[in-house]
């Protein structure tokens, strides 16, 4: 042990090391055990480093690093309100469960606000050998996440539309603008004219690709959209935009929401302030999640088959980390489910 240490009284830290070195500690973890793509100067830093203050890795956490922990990570860059109130995740965690479960595995679920602190989560799980693999979420256009996982060493798969340029294998329905185009073919068919969308975060892939389809659909038709409003998902910001619809001139008649939590909110909030769901205002949501089919009126809405989605990628995951498991092909499209939140456009 250094003398630094020894006036210190306690055995020197890998986080420590790592800011010796000025690397993280998954770089640390990385250089004892020979995994990662470290230089050979970062390395060598790091080994002085580590010779300087005297630490080096046990013997048990180095074989526990080598050893299957037979768990898989879900992180989830929601605010704990967000993710509390939209049964989205809970379909999907249930995919996912069904695979893992029988064979013994557990989901490791975190909750994380920005990106900064999911990537240091994704070191921090890497450093520790704490999962074999990570399932993630909300694929962005400009994601590190996939090569930040290679870099790492963990298997990870990202759900969203199949992708040949993607790091990671990609786990979804085809096509995630088809549901949407085919919600306004369904609503220009009921003769709306004054249709708006209420979208989700717009860094995210499927907020961009929804919102294309949605205003292509309307271009093809001769129309603009009336609004598009952007929401971070949450029931308070459903209620204000469905609110900030009601108040515009010349109101539109059919609001198509990202989700189905917030289409919930939508009706809510449209019968609250005296109009009647579909005579009045025609509402769409998307994900097909089953408190839609018990509304009143039941909830038209897009399938993106989202359980089934959690079980492929939960598939995938475990075959990547070495288990022998059949693939779980995913086929087809999202599609419109068409129930009782949509009739025809008020004269």
């Amino acid at each position: 042990m250094s003398a630094a240490a020894e006036r210190a009284g306690r055995r020197p830290t890998i986080k420590a090391v790592a800011t010796a070195a000025g690397v993280s500690t998954a770089a640390v973890s990385q250089a004892f055990n020979h995994k990662g793509r470290l230089s050979e100067a970062t390395r060598r830093r790091i080994l002085d480093a580590a010779a300087d203050l005297g630490w080096s890795p046990s013997a048990p956490a180095a074989a526990l690093r080598h050893a299957r922990t037979r768990t898989l990570a879900l992180v989830v860059r929601r605010p704990t309100d967000v993710l509390g109130a939209d049964p989205h995740f809970s379909e999907l965690i249930t995919g996912i469960e069904g695979e893992l479960a029988p064979r013994g595995y557990g989901l490791l679920l975190h909750l994380v606000t920005g990106m900064r602190e999911e990537n240091a989560l994704y070191e921090r799980l890497a450093a520790e050998g704490r999962v074999d693999g990570a399932v993630l979420t909300d694929a962005r256009d400009d994601d590190a996440r996939p090569a930040l996982l290679a870099r790492l060493g963990l298997p990870a798969v990202l759900l969203g539309s199949p992708d040949g340029r993607a790091v990671v294998p990609r786990v979804g329905l085809g096509d995630q603008g088809a549901g949407v185009a085919e919600a306004v073919t369904h609503l220009l068919d009921l003769g709306h004219r004054r249709i708006a969308y209420i979208a989700g975060p717009p860094e995210l892939q499927h907020t961009r690709l929804r919102r294309g389809a949605f205003e292509e659909a309307l271009r093809a038709a001769g129309l603009r959209p009336f609004a598009v409003l952007h929401t971070d998902f949450s029931e308070r910001m459903a209620v204000g935009a469905t609110e900030a619809l009601l108040a515009a001139p010349g109101r539109p008649t059919a609001l198509v929401y990202a989700n189905d939590s917030m289409a919930v909110c939508g009706i809510g909030t449209v019968q609250r302030a005296g109009h009647r769901v579909p005579r009045d205002m025609s509402v769409v949501g998307y994900d097909n999640l089953p408190l839609g089919s018990w509304l009143h009126p039941r909830l038209t809405t897009v399938d993106q088959r989202v359980q089934q989605v959690g079980a492929a990628a939960a598939r995938l995951l475990l075959g990547l980390c070495g288990e022998e498991v059949e693939d779980l092909p995913l086929t087809g499209r999202p599609r419109l489910v068409v129930r009782d939140s949509t009739g025809p456009a008020p004269n």
